[in-house]
C-alpha cells in the first residue's frame, strides 16, 4: 500500500446548529420537569401550621375563674353535708325504733309484773280471811283455859306488856315508854330473865314452834316465815295479842283476827 494511500477521518460529524438547540432545548425542558417535580414533592412533604389566637386572661375571666372554682367547691361541701345529715338521721331512726322496742318490751314486762302481784295480793287477802276464820273459832274455844293457865314468868310477861298499852312506836325503839315491835318483846323477856335476840327474824326462831290452834300467855306471835318474819307480838290470852304495831296505833291489844300472825313459838 502507498503511503498516500487515502486513509479514512476518525473524527465525528459535526452537528449541525438545529441539532444542538433542539438537545439543548430537550435538556432544559427536562431540568424544569425535574425541578417542578421536586418543587411539587417538597410542597407535599411540609406539614401545614395553623395558629390560633389564644383569648387573653383578663382579670374579669380570672374572677370569673375562681367564683366558678369556689362555687364548685361549696357545692362539693354542701353535698358532704347533706349526706352527713342523711347518715345521722338513718341512725336516729333506726335508735328510735330501737328504743321503742325496749320500751314496749318493758312495759310489758311491768304489766305482767303488776298482774302477778295483784294476783298474789288477792290470794294473801283470801288466804287471811280463811286464817281470820279458823283463828276465831279457836280462840273461842281456848279462850276461857287460857287466862287461867297464865301463870309463873309467862304470867309477869304478860303484865308487862300490857302496863306499857299506850307507849309510841319508833323504829328502832327500845324503850322505856317508846319501841319498835322486837325491841318491845325483847324487854318484856329480860323482864323474866329470859334473853332474846334483838330483831324479829331470830325471835322467831327461838324456843319451840307452836300451833295456832294450841296457843298459850306468853307465846312469841311472828308474822311472815320463820327466820324471816318481818314482825312480832305477844299472845295475852283470850284471842287477843299486845304488840307494837306501827306509829299510828303505837302498842295496842289487838285480836287475833285484826292481822292474822303466821306462826307462833314458846320460850317460857
Amino acid at each position: 500500500m502507498s503511503h498516500t494511500a487515502h486513509i479514512r477521518s476518525h473524527r465525528k460529524p459535526r452537528r449541525s446548529a438545529t441539532t444542538n438547540i433542539a438537545v439543548r432545548a430537550g435538556v432544559a425542558s427536562g431540568v424544569l420537569g425535574m425541578a417542578a417535580a421536586g418543587a411539587a414533592s417538597a410542597s407535599a412533604a411540609e406539614p401545614v401550621t395553623q395558629t390560633l389566637e389564644l383569648p387573653t386572661l383578663t382579670a374579669d375571666l380570672a374572677t370569673q375563674v375562681a367564683q366558678s372554682a369556689d362555687a364548685t367547691q361549696q357545692a362539693a361541701a354542701n353535698y358532704t353535708l347533706q349526706a352527713e345529715r342523711d347518715a345521722a338521721a338513718a341512725n336516729a331512726a333506726k335508735q328510735a325504733k330501737a328504743d321503742l322496742a325496749d320500751a314496749k318490751q318493758k312495759a310489758e314486762a311491768k304489766k305482767k309484773k303488776a298482774e302477778e302481784a295483784r294476783k298474789a295480793a288477792a290470794e294473801r287477802a283470801t288466804s287471811r280471811s280463811a286464817e281470820r276464820t279458823t283463828l276465831s273459832a279457836t280462840t273461842s274455844s281456848s279462850s276461857s283455859t287460857s287466862t287461867s293457865t297464865a301463870t309463873g314468868s309467862a304470867a309477869a310477861v304478860v303484865a308487862f306488856v300490857k302496863a306499857h298499852i299506850g307507849d309510841a312506836y319508833v323504829s328502832g325503839g327500845t324503850g322505856p315508854h317508846s319501841w319498835d315491835c322486837s325491841g318491845f318483846v325483847q324487854a318484856a323477856f329480860k323482864s323474866v330473865g329470859v334473853s332474846l335476840p334483838r330483831v324479829s327474824q331470830d325471835q322467831s326462831t327461838q324456843g319451840t314452834q307452836v300451833s295456832l290452834s294450841n296457843l298459850q300467855p306468853g307465846d312469841i306471835l311472828y308474822w311472815g316465815s320463820a327466820g324471816s318474819a318481818y314482825h312480832v307480838a305477844v299472845y295475852v290470852g283470850d284471842g287477843m295479842f299486845v304488840g307494837a304495831q306501827n306509829p299510828s296505833s303505837g302498842v295496842g291489844e289487838h285480836p287475833l283476827s285484826y292481822d292474822p300472825p303466821t306462826g307462833a313459838v314458846r320460850v317460857l
